[in-house]
């Protein structure tokens, strides 16, 4: 068996007394893209952001590479560069054109010159679709223009790994399919991802496994086909219910989201 391009084992994090993560174990294969589903609350970003040590696990072990990530003595930076973060909202600089939104982050963490960094930036944004507006300021983008250029940016690091942070959250419903489709072709090249989302198309069409959490445990994990088309777990079936059919929650004598959605 190779070694999985992320390992997660015995994860735990809290926030005082808010115990989020209760013991998560999870491997993530080389090239595959795992999309981790729950309500709000369930633990889902916790988890993401301990993976490249965002957040510091209050206790367990994360493996990227077959790095310790969590190791007291690991190179935290030299281990972020390896992984590429996407988030909710697109953090891009408003003062300078996309290309130097780019051009930056290469220059300061990776010390390329330049030249190389200009053409590692109009690389990546002709692989999202935004060649034409190399020129432009975020102001002058859609939302989820401004999403693919934020994911140019990660890529132009050269990461091994992609961490997607429900990146269509933030997008106005029309704007999500062009974000999607730019994650569809990372996952056909083979990038190894790490997606947390509300799109459960996406899931089941792009996913080679889909984790369902619920109240900081894996409740229940495995194929998208079998996870999001045909569930086992009581809790699982629960949320796909509402997700896929919004009415359900509102139908008189549901029973609403509950403690486990908060």
């Amino acid at each position: 068996m190779p070694q999985p391009e992320i390992e997660i084992r015995a994860l735990h994090k809290s926030f005082g007394d808010n115990h989020v993560l209760r013991g998560i174990d999870l491997d993530v294969a080389r090239g595959d893209v795992v999309c981790v589903i729950g309500p709000s609350g369930s633990g889902k970003s916790t988890l993401l952001r301990c993976v490249n040590l965002l957040e510091e696990p209050s206790s367990g072990q994360v493996f990227v590479g077959g790095t310790e990530v969590t190791d007291i003595e690991v190179d935290i930076d030299a281990v972020r560069r390896r992984i590429g973060m996407v988030f909710q909202q697109f953090n891009l600089f408003p003062h300078v054109t996309v290309t130097q939104n780019l051009v930056l982050p290469q220059r300061r963490v990776l010390g390329r010159g330049k030249a190389e960094a200009v053409k590692v930036a109009r690389e990546n944004l002709e692989r999202v679709g935004l060649a034409d507006k190399a020129d432009a300021y975020p102001a002058q983008l859609s939302g989820g223009q401004q999403q693919r250029v934020a994911i140019a940016r990660a890529l132009s690091m050269g990461p091994e790994v992609m961490l997607f942070d429900e990146p269509t959250s933030a997008l106005d419903p029309e704007l999500v399919g062009d974000v999607l489709a730019v994650m569809r072709v990372l996952a056909s090249e083979g990038m190894t991802m790490m997606v947390v989302t509300h799109e459960m198309s996406f899931a089941r069409e792009v996913a080679d496994r889909v984790v369902f959490m619920d109240g900081g445990v894996i409740v229940e994990e495995g194929p998208a086909a079998q996870v999001v088309g045909d569930p086992q777990h009581p809790r699982t079936r629960d949320f796909l219910n509402r997700i896929l059919d919004p009415s359900a929650a509102e139908a008189p004598g549901s029973e609403g989201g509950g403690p486990a959605a908060g």
